[in-house]
């Protein structure tokens, strides 16, 4: 087959190695995260990889815009990971917990269903393939390093920002793909080539379901990691986290 022919192919082996690296992440994430922050020197990694993940979409995002590239249904920043990254450079730089649990909510839950299901085409070493990878994965290991440090420790208040931002971002962006004929975020309908929000009903019946299904998680992961909450009142917005000695 010819390189330029090539497609990339969900569950293919491209696909399966991307999984593992991102699951190898992960775990590197909480490991190098505790290890970190025991040693005093956290803040600066948080701070090297804000700059990594900057550096390297920023570059990428501007290049589907130039008029070689540019594709109005797809270039666009407007996908909920668009948002998470920069949310993921602002926590990591800043160090602030209300943008980390915000993160972390979308980083563990909504951010993985891109990388599980890629609506991507392009294979290596196209930009687009590149900015994919390299934008989901720094995202979700950004969202996991942050919640192993107790930044992204979910609280109660932190919940009700994540609903409010993800509402917000929601309403936005259906009202703005029914102006300009789009399709992001697959709020104004179905995935051509079929999806799990099949199973959710026709639109704009599986919008309300598959918000109420990601409420429904969100609310049990901070009641269980809530309820786990020490003795001894709020921790300061930006202080540090400190994990009890085992």
């Amino acid at each position: 087959m010819d390189p330029a022919d090539a497609r990339f192919q969900a569950f293919g082996p491209d696909h399966l190695a991307w999984l593992v690296v991102c699951l190898v992440g992960c775990a590197g994430a909480v490991w190098l995260g505790r290890r970190l922050r025991a040693r005093g020197v956290e803040p600066s990694f948080r701070r090297a990889v804000a700059v990594l993940l900057v550096v390297t979409t920023v570059p990428l995002q501007v290049l589907q815009l130039l008029p070689g590239d540019f594709r109005l249904g797809t270039s666009l920043p407007l996908q909920i990971c668009d948002l998470a990254w920069m949310l993921a450079a602002w926590a990591l730089w800043t160090g602030r917990r209300r943008p980390a649990q915000v993160l972390l909510l979308w980083g563990v839950t909504l951010v993985p269903q891109a990388v599980l299901t890629p609506a991507l085409v392009e294979t290596f070493p196209d930009p687009r393939y590149l900015m994919f990878w390299s934008m989901h994965l720094l995202t979700i290991w950004s969202a996991v390093h942050l919640g192993a440090t107790g930044q992204g420790r979910p609280s109660w208040r932190g919940l009700r920002v994540a609903v409010a931002a993800t509402l917000a971002w929601v309403v936005s962006v259906m009202v703005l793909n029914a102006a300009i004929g789009t399709n992001y975020g697959y709020l104004n309908g179905k995935p051509s080539g079929g999806s799990l929000l099949d199973l959710l009903g026709p639109w704009p019946a599986y919008v309300v379901a598959e918000v109420g299904v990601v409420l429904v998680v969100w609310t049990v992961v901070t009641a269980a990691v809530a309820g786990c909450r020490p003795r001894g009142g709020r921790v300061p917005e930006g202080a540090a986290v400190v994990p009890h000695p085992r």
